[in-house]
Formats: structure tokens, C-alpha cells, sequence
């Protein structure tokens, strides 16, 4: 493994799917199913028996058959159809029954044979933290799909092949199986597409990939609190202060306080709104001396108050 690998597995570390929401969908064609814009939203569909097209925001077509999967992670508009020139309806339209937990079955006919569907397949709608590669999701090519991963990542398939069996069988438990192999599968997408350069037009992987200031960011993302200066973080690297700073402004187009800074506030949002932290004690350990220090730091980043963050957790 490379040391690029190395370092990109590290910061994939806090990886983590949060506020998933399942589907297991079985159609009859003629079908057409249209997914409006989530905005901060990513959509995984696995198909488990059959084969359909799936219709993206820019128009192309993609055809998924029994066994495979594709991630949109941006949640852009898209439509799972049976051919191109069916006419679709909202997802939001088609009767959604609970069957345990977070998992949803839609089928569109009015019987309860979806045993017999000419297409089964499982859905994730879900948010996602990068940990600290979250800079690259706006990168994200607008279609993910995982036939692309299987040469380089064999361990994929047998995941594959445990979704489309717990998908068409419906065994006792089966859906719950299936939310957590959908996360696997959905990361391991997400994952690959980070190690193999996320299609080599991200600063931050040019940066990575530079052996000094790789040692200068890892320091910041293993100790986001320490008082870091341009100075301290020139030293990580070997360079002196200047060649660092415009080395990494060019690599990454900030400056490497303001990467600091938007490093710990993406961190501060996690801890506030996904764990619970008080906001005292997110700035404290994130290095602020004063917590009216830290509010204006996360307001100019964020766009919004911590304290109204932690309001807003707490109405959910």
C-alpha cells in the first residue's frame, strides 16, 4: 500500500452514514419511479432481481441487472423506469408500507405478490460524513456505480451476492440485514472511489499526494485542537514557512489556517449535531480559548450559531 493509501485510509477513518432511510421496492413494467432533488442527500440502489434503467439529472442511462449497484451521492433528480419512454411518477406517490426499523416496502401493484415482481430492489437514502476527506464529496461525479470497484476490490462481490439473497428471500430478519450491508456497500463506493484519486481533480488529493504537505495535513487532522501555526505546520513538513504556504495554496487553493479552520468547524458540526457535545466542550477540545472565539469561527464557516445548531438537534 502506498503512502498515499496509507494516509487517505486514515482520514477515511470517521467515515460514517447517518439518517438512513430503506426502501425495499418491488415493480411490475411498465414502471417509472422519479426521485426529486435531496440536497445533502445521497441515494444507493441495489437491484436484487430483474433488471431496469436508471434515468440521471443529465439524462444519461444506465442499466442496473440483478446484483448491482449504484450510488447518486449528491441526491440529484433521477428515475428508476423500465424503458426510456415510460412516463414516471413520485417516489413520494407509491404506497410505502413499514416493515421493521427504518425499512420501508413499496409495491406497485395492488396485490401482495412481490414475489412474482418483474424487479426487486433495495434503496438507502442517507446522509454521509467523510470524516476528514468530507472537502471531496463536492467532487463526487453526479453517478457512482460499483461494477466499476469489483476488479480492484473482489471482497465487494460476495456482499453483492448476500444483498440480492436476503432481497429476493425475505428471511426472518432479513431487512435489517440488508440496512447494514447496504451501508457496507455504500461506503466501500464512496471509499474506493477516495483511494483511487477521486478521478484526479481534487486539490486536496494533490496535496495527499505530496509527500510534505501530506505530513503537514495529517498532523492538523490527528490533532485538530493544538495550536497550530503556519510556522509549526512548515516544520511537520521540512519546508520553510513560505515554500509550505504557497505550496499548499496552490495544492489546495486556502491557505493552510483557513483549511485548519474549516477542518475543525465540519468536526465541531459533527460532534454537535450527531453526538450531543455540549458547545463548550467542542471548543475546548478543538483548541479555542473562548467559546465567543469559537462562535465566530463557526458562524463565519458554518452560516449559522453553534447554540442554534444544538437548538435545532434538540427539537428533533
Amino acid at each position: 500500500m502506498s503512502r498515499y493509501e496509507d494516509l487517505t485510509s486514515e482520514l477515511l477513518m470517521g467515515m460514517r452514514l447517518y439518517g438512513v432511510k430503506y426502501q425495499r421496492i418491488a415493480l411490475h413494467a411498465p414502471f417509472g419511479l422519479q426521485y426529486e432533488h435531496a440536497p445533502g442527500r445521497a441515494q444507493l440502489h441495489f437491484v436484487g432481481h430483474g433488471s431496469l434503467l436508471v434515468r440521471s439529472a443529465s439524462g444519461t442511462i444506465y442499466k442496473l441487472q440483478a446484483g448491482d449497484a449504484l450510488l447518486i451521492p449528491h441526491g440529484k433528480t433521477h428515475a428508476l423506469i423500465s424503458s426510456e419512454d415510460v412516463i414516471c411518477e413520485p417516489i413520494t406517490t407509491f404506497n410505502s408500507k413499514p416493515i421493521c426499523g427504518s425499512v420501508c416496502a413499496i409495491d406497485d401493484s395492488n396485490e401482495s405478490c412481490t414475489n412474482n415482481a418483474d424487479v426487486i430492489l433495495f434503496s438507502a437514502c442517507m446522509a454521509f460524513e467523510l470524516g476528514g476527506m468530507q472537502p471531496l464529496v463536492h467532487t463526487m461525479p453526479d453517478v457512482m456505480l460499483v461494477s466499476t470497484l469489483l476488479a480492484q476490490y473482489p471482497e465487494i462481490k460476495p456482499i453483492l451476492d448476500a444483498m440480492e439473497r436476503e432481497t429476493r428471500q425475505r428471511k426472518a430478519g432479513f431487512a435489517g440485514i440488508l440496512s447494514r450491508l447496504a451501508d457496507v456497500v455504500a461506503a466501500q463506493i464512496v471509499r474506493g472511489w477516495v483511494e483511487n484519486g477521486c478521478g484526479k481533480g481534487s486539490g486536496l488529493v494533490q496535496a495527499l499526494r505530496d509527500p510534505r504537505l501530506s505530513q503537514a495535513m495529517a498532523a492538523m487532522h490527528r490533532a485538530p485542537g493544538e495550536n497550530w501555526t503556519v510556522e509549526r505546520l512548515a516544520r511537520e513538513s521540512g519546508s520553510s514557512r513560505s515554500v509550505f504556504a504557497a505550496r499548499f495554496q496552490n495544492a489546495t487553493g486556502m491557505t493552510p489556517l483557513r483549511y485548519l479552520t474549516e477542518l475543525r468547524m465540519r468536526l465541531a458540526v459533527e460532534r454537535i449535531v450527531n453526538e450531543g457535545e455540549a458547545v463548550e466542550s467542542v471548543a475546548f477540545h478543538l483548541g479555542y480559548g473562548s467559546l465567543a472565539a469559537f462562535s465566530r469561527a463557526f458562524k463565519r464557516i458554518v452560516g449559522t450559531p453553534p447554540g442554534a445548531l444544538r437548538a435545532a438537534r434538540e427539537t428533533l
